[in-house]
C-alpha cells in the first residue's frame, strides 16, 4: 500500500510538473504573438503602444520560468494561467487595435475604451495574485515585473480618451452622411489624422471596414453610411492629389505644354508626393519636404507619417546628400532645382550668431575631399560638443550627424576617432540618441570599436552605452553584432577600454536577448579572469555583469563549467558589500537546476555557511535575502548528505545474485 502512494504522489508530482511546463509555455507564446502584433490604428496608437510594450516587458519572467528546473507549484501554475487568460483577452484587443477600420474604432471610442479597462484591470488582478517569493526568477527581472505591476494598477485608474476633435469631426461627419456640403478643413483634418493620403491607404482601410463591420453583425445601415463617410474622404484627398492613383507622378512645365522627365520616387515628398524642396530627416530616419512635416507636426501629431512610429522628438535634420543628388537630377533633366523657402533657422539653442556660422562652416568642411580639412572640422565640433549642451543641440539640429557617421568609415584614424568622440559627445543630449541611431551610425560605430584606435575603440564603446540608455537601442546594438567587439575590448583593452566595454556590455545585457550574445562571444572566462586580477581594478564591473548573465540556462552552465563556485566564495568571504551580494546572486543561480549538487558540494568544502551567516546578518538588502536563500539550500544539502550517509549498505536479493 505504501509503495502505491508513493507511486500515487510521484505521478501526481509528475503531472504538476508538467501543467506548471504548459502554463508557462502558454505564455511565452502568448507573448511572443502580441510582440508581432503592429501598425496600430492611430487613434489609440498610444494606448495599444503602452498595452504591447508592458506586456513585453514580462517576456523575462516567463523565459526564466521557462528555463528553471524548479518546479511549479500547483498554487503558482494556477496564479499564472490566469494571467494567460489575461493575456488572452489582450491579444484579441491588441489584434482589434491593428487589423480593424481606423473609422471604426473612433466612432466606437465608449466601447474600446471600455475595453481598454476591462483588459488593463484583468491583466493588474492578474500579477497582483502571483506570488513571486515562490517562484524562481531573478531580483532583477522580479523588479521588472514588479514595476510592470505599478504602471498596470495607475493605467487601470486613468481613462486616457484619444483625440477630442477627431470623434467631433467624424460623428458629424457620420450622423450627417447624406449632406453633401461638407467642409473641406474637417475633411483635411481627417484625412491626416487617420493617414488615410495614399490609394493603397484608402483601398486598406475600405477592406478593414467592411470586415469588421460584417464580423461584428452591424446592420446594413452602418455600412452604408460608413461607407459613405469613407467615399467622402477619398474623394477629398483625390481632389487635393489628382495623380495620386497612378504609379508614377509626371511633373510639367510652367506653360503646362512641355512634359517633364518622370521624379524619381526617392525625390518625392511622401505626405505631398511631389518633388521635395527641402527635404529633412525626422528621428524615424525617414525623410520628408520640411514645409510637409512642418505642417504636420503643427497640427499636433508626433508619429511619423510614413511608418506610423512615435517620433523620440522633432528634430529636423536637413538632409544635404539627397538635395544635393536633387539638385544634380533637376540640371542633368534641364529642370531648374526647387528653391528651398526663405526663413530664418530654428532656434533650437543658445549659441549666438557668430558661434552658430562657426559651427555651419565646420559641417561644410566635413564634406570637403581634404582630408587636413576634415581632421580639423571633425576635431573642433568634438570639442564644441564636449564644451556645452547649447552646442550639441545646433550642431545636431544643422546637419552633422549623417556627415560624422560617413566619417566612421575613414581610413584616416584620427578622422575616425574625432567622428566617434564627437558622436558620443552629442549622444550627451538625450534627443541626439533618437537621430544618431536612426542615421544608421550603429553599424560604422561597430567598425570603429572593430579596427579603429584604442582610443577610438574606447570611445565608441562609450557611445555605444550612451545610445543603449534607450530600451529599444538595446535590442539594435545587440543584433548589430556590437557584443563580440565589446568582449573582445574587455580583454584586451587599456584599463579606461575595459571600463569603457563593461560598462557597455552591462547596459546591454539587461536586455535578455543580449545575454546569449555575450556567452557565445565568450565573456565568461573574461570576466572570472578581471574577477582574479590582483590588482582588483574590475571587480565591481565584472560580478555586476554576471549577476545579470547567471540568470539565463546558457548564461549559468558557462560560469558552471568554469568551476566559478570557489571563486564567488572568496569574494563573499572578503570582498565589499555590492561584491558580496552579486556574488551571492551568482553563486545562488548556480545552486539551483541540473549542476546544483555539484556546486553546493564545493560550496561545503570551501567551508561557506560562516560567510553565507555573516551576509544574512549585515549584507545589503539584497545581499542579505540572496544569502538566506542559499542557507537554505546548503542546509537541505547537508541534511540529505546526512541521511544518506545514514543508510544501511546496499543488499542483493537471490535473484541478483550475491557478492
Amino acid at each position: 500500500m505504501k509503495e502505491d502512494e508513493e507511486v500515487s504522489q510521484a505521478v501526481a508530482a509528475a503531472a504538476g510538473r508538467m501543467e506548471g511546463e504548459a502554463v508557462v509555455q502558454r505564455l511565452v507564446e502568448a507573448v511572443e504573438e502580441i510582440a508581432a502584433i503592429s501598425d496600430f490604428r492611430n487613434a489609440y496608437k498610444k494606448q495599444f503602444c503602452n498595452l504591447s510594450r508592458r506586456i513585453r516587458l514580462l517576456a523575462p519572467m516567463f523565459e526564466e520560468l521557462r528555463d528553471s528546473r524548479e518546479p511549479i507549484s500547483e498554487g503558482a501554475a494556477r496564479s499564472l494561467a490566469r494571467l494567460g487568460d489575461a493575456l488572452d483577452a489582450a491579444t484579441g484587443l491588441l489584434q482589434f487595435g491593428s487589423d480593424g477600420s481606423k473609422i471604426c474604432l473612433v466612432l466606437e471610442r465608449d466601447k474600446i475604451t471600455k475595453r481598454f479597462q476591462e483588459v488593463t484591470a484583468q491583466l493588474e488582478q492578474a500579477l497582483d495574485g502571483i506570488s513571486f517569493d515562490k517562484l524562481d526568477i531573478s531580483d532583477e527581472v522580479r523588479e521588472q515585473v514588479e514595476l510592470v505591476h505599478a504602471q498596470f494598477k495607475r493605467a487601470k485608474e486613468r481613462v486616457d480618451i484619444p483625440d477630442a476633435e477627431l470623434y467631433g469631426d467624424l460623428s458629424c461627419l457620420y450622423d450627417n452622411s447624406s449632406n453633401s456640403n461638407v467642409n473641406p478643413e474637417i475633411l483635411a483634418r481627417l484625412a491626416a489624422k487617420l493617414q488615410l493620403n495614399t490609394i493603397s491607404d484608402l483601398t486598406q482601410e475600405s477592406l478593414a471596414l467592411h470586415e469588421m463591420v460584417t464580423a461584428t453583425g452591424d446592420p446594413e445601415r452602418n455600412i452604408e453610411k460608413m461607407s459613405i463617410l469613407l467615399k467622402k474622404i477619398k474623394d477629398y484627398v483625390q481632389t487635393q492629389n489628382p495623380e495620386m492613383g497612378t504609379p508614377k507622378v509626371k511633373a510639367f512645365f510652367s506653360d503646362g505644354k512641355q512634359k517633364a522627365p518622370i521624379i524619381p520616387d526617392d525625390f518625392r515628398c511622401p505626405i505631398s508626393l511631389d518633388l521635395m524642396k527641402d527635404p529633412v530627416i525626422v528621428a524615424t530616419g525617414q525623410t520628408y519636404d520640411r514645409a510637409c512635416i512642418e505642417k504636420w507636426l503643427d497640427a499636433g501629431n508626433d508619429t511619423c507619417p510614413k511608418t506610423q512610429q512615435k517620433l523620440q522628438n522633432t528634430t529636423l535634420t536637413p538632409n544635404y546628400v539627397l538635395r544635393s543628388l536633387i539638385a544634380q537630377w533637376c540640371e542633368a533633366n534641364g529642370i531648374e532645382p526647387p528653391q528651398r523657402p526663405a526663413k530664418p533657422a530654428k532656434q533650437s539653442s543658445a549659441c549666438s550668431p557668430a558661434e552658430r556660422a562657426n559651427i555651419d562652416s565646420l559641417i561644410r568642411k566635413l564634406t570637403s575631399p581634404n582630408a587636413e580639412d576634415q581632421r580639423s572640422a571633425a576635431g573642433e565640433l568634438r570639442l564644441l560638443a564636449k564644451r556645452h549642451v547649447d552646442y550639441r543641440i545646433f550642431i545636431a539640429d544643422a546637419g552633422a550627424i549623417p556627415l560624422l557617421v560617413g566619417l566612421l568609415s575613414s581610413t584616416d584614424p584620427r578622422i575616425q576617432e574625432h567622428a566617434v568622440t564627437t558622436l558620443l559627445n552629442l549622444s550627451i543630449y538625450d534627443e541626439n540618441k533618437g537621430l544618431i541611431v536612426s542615421s544608421s551610425a550603429i553599424p560604422g560605430i561597430i567598425h570603429v570599436l572593430r579596427s579603429g584606435s584604442m582610443e577610438a575603440r574606447e570611445n565608441a564603446a562609450a557611445t555605444l552605452f550612451s545610445l543603449s540608455v534607450v530600451d529599444e537601442n538595446k535590442i539594435t546594438i545587440g543584433a548589430s553584432g556590437a557584443i563580440p567587439a565589446l568582449v573582445s575590448l574587455l580583454g584586451e583593452g587599456s584599463q579606461r577600454g575595459k571600463k569603457d566595454a563593461a560598462t557597455a556590455l552591462f547596459n546591454l545585457c539587461i536586455y535578455q536577448g543580449n545575454k546569449a550574445r555575450a556567452v557565445w562571444a565568450g565573456v565568461v572566462p573574461i570576466l572570472l579572469n578581471l574577477v582574479m586580477e590582483p590588482t582588483g581594478s574590475m571587480v565591481d564591473e565584472s560580478l555586476a555583469i554576471l549577476a545579470i548573465l547567471s540568470s539565463h540556462s546558457e548564461c549559468k552552465a558557462a560560469i558552471g563549467a568554469l568551476d566559478a563556485a570557489a571563486v564567488l566564495i572568496e569574494v563573499i568571504r572578503s570582498g565589499s558589500p555590492r561584491n558580496k551580494e552579486n556574488a551571492a546572486a551568482v553563486l545562488l543561480h548556480l545552486c539551483t537546476g541540473e549542476q546544483q549538487q555539484q556546486h553546493l558540494a564545493v560550496a561545503q568544502e570551501q567551508e561557506v555557511m560562516g560567510p553565507l551567516i555573516e551576509l544574512a546578518s549585515s549584507g545589503t538588502h539584497r545581499g542579505k535575502r540572496k544569502a538566506v536563500q542559499l542557507l537554505e539550500r546548503m542546509t537541505r544539502f547537508l541534511e540529505q548528505k546526512q541521511q544518506q550517509q545514514a543508510l544501511p549498505p546496499a543488499t542483493f536479493s537471490d535473484e541478483q545474485g550475491v557478492l
